[in-house]
């Protein structure tokens, strides 16, 4: 009985060893694939920021949602205001404070924590002198839509719904700038309940001003601009009362005067280089706007569009991870650990991009009924599935890299790449299948996907062979390079 008992011990023990050999074979196996070390430090940092990209980018776009279920017209009104209000308005916010992810990012790895809070300064003041200009463009938003050929009525829909919307562009703007702070100093995990308030009270105030009050479809704009400037404020007074902020941030001072132009050299290619993607996703908008069946063409192309949105907002998370591990590792002195940080995030990205994927084939009927009712609009969208999957993945990749030049203070040459990339081989495929070869929406979205792998493959060759060690050496030698 005694040499069973013995024998069982032994065969256990041997079973026991060999599971652990196999968990450290399988291990080893997935550090190859992937620093497992780096991969949770960024999963960690992601994650809270997927969340708040998500959230804020769902305020204006439940007003859409809102607005749609009041009909068709209402719909293509909606979707085509939000679509011009992104690419002329809040995409460039948010790449004016992409000046912040370069200057804050290897400010606080070079621990000048104090320049943290004077660039914010500065690039609020930025913020807000384009969105005065911005606000003139969209009070002559039904004359330029219609000069660009868009129909009537739904011209007029969407430049109401556009002047309701004015007042939160303001406060976006400084929202952007606010996050770009608290990103670079890796405090992300307060953000996730202070932006989802935020989303919630939008659902009733949105639901209370549409269905409750006279303003019916404006009360739906007019909500997202009372949920943004809600949003600002909350995000605001956690700056201000929060103790974890008195190295970076000292009060309100007028030496950030000094650095608007500093801001400027980077914030402007920025905007450009957001602008130029944004701007290409409008294009087909518009191009969809004079096809056969416009209303319904319309709308369905804007739905992709928004679609593509969320999901960019999902990957931002892991673009915004990338920036700032880079940025901080750059300006700590340590190319090697921003290179390797780099890896990491790309090979993270392509696997949340096909999570993405896969919610989006199982559950794109779902999605598309919380645009439309309509069982014609929703059939289309159904057929459009599988060229969003294709261009999801693409934009995935490439928002990560262009986290990376963000970063690394690449923005000019990021415009260059994207301008080329979107303007001389995205935008004519788009409009030679859409419309010689009469494939309608498809061919707009092939031609996008070509335009957005393109622009990744691009993006790749140039963090590929950029001399890492230059940019280690030129961030020891230089208190801020990146303003070169």
């Amino acid at each position: 009985m005694a040499a069973n008992t013995s024998l069982l011990e032994v065969s256990a023990h041997g079973d026991e060893e060999e599971r652990e050999e196999q968990t450290r074979n399988q291990l080893s196996w997935w550090e190859k694939v992937l620093d497992l070390e780096e991969a949770k430090t960024q999963i960690l940092f992601s994650f809270p920021m997927i969340l708040t990209n998500v959230f804020y980018y769902l305020i204006p776009l439940v007003s859409v949602m809102f607005a749609g279920h009041l009909g068709e017209l209402q719909l293509a009104g909606a979707t085509l205001a939000n679509s011009w209000a992104v690419v002329t308005g809040f995409a460039f916010m948010v790449g004016l404070s992409g000046a912040l992810e370069t200057l804050c990012g290897q400010g606080f790895g070079a621990k000048e924590y104090r320049m943290l809070g004077v660039y914010l300064q500065a690039s609020c003041i930025i913020s807000f002198l384009f969105s005065i200009i911005i606000s003139i463009i969209w009070f002559c938003t039904e004359p330029i839509l219609v000069l660009l050929h868009q129909d009537h009525a739904i011209s007029e829909e969407a430049a109401l719904y556009v002047k309701f919307l004015i007042p939160g562009l303001f406060a976006y703007g400084f929202l952007q700038n606010i996050l770009r702070f608290l990103q670079t100093q890796s405090v992300v995990m307060p953000l996730i309940v202070l932006s989802f308030i935020p989303l919630i009270l939008h659902i009733g105030i949105a639901y209370a001003l549409v269905h409750w009050t006279p303003l019916s479809f404006k009360g739906a704009p007019l909500a997202a601009s009372i949920s943004l400037w809600i949003s600002f404020i909350v995000l605001s007074l956690y700056v201000i009362c929060a103790k974890k902020f008195k190295q970076t941030w000292h009060g309100f001072s007028s030496e950030s005067n000094f650095y608007i132009l500093a801001n400027l050299k980077l914030a402007l290619p920025s905007a450009a280089m957001v602008c130029l993607e944004y701007w290409a996703f409008e294009i087909l908008v518009f191009l969809a706007g004079i096809m056969p069946d416009s209303e319904i063409t319309t709308s369905l192309i804007a739905m992709c569009v928004n679609t593509e949105a969320i999901a960019y907002m999902i990957t931002y998370g892991l673009s915004a991870a990338a920036s700032t591990r880079v940025s901080n590792e750059l300006g700590a002195g340590h190319s090697n650990q921003a290179k390797k940080a780099m890896a990491v995030n790309v090979k993270l990205s392509l696997l949340l991009a096909f999570v993405v994927v896969l919610a989006l084939a199982l559950g794109h009927s779902i999605w598309a009924q919380l645009f439309s009712d309509s069982p014609a609009i929703i059939e289309k969208f159904a057929s459009m599935t599988p060229f969003l999957a294709i261009s999801i993945i693409a934009d995935s990749v490439q928002g990560v890299l262009s986290g990376v030049a963000r970063g690394c203070g690449w923005q000019h040459l990021a415009v260059y790449v994207n301008l080329a990339t979107f303007y001389l081989i995205g935008v004519p495929i788009a409009c030679l299948l859409g419309f010689k070869l009469k494939l309608y929406a498809k061919g707009l979205w092939t031609g996008l996907i070509c335009g957005l792998s393109c622009q990744a493959s691009a993006l790749f060759l140039l963090t590929k062979h950029a001399k890492w060690a230059k940019l280690n050496q030129g961030s020891r030698d230089n208190q801020n390079p990146f303003l070169v």
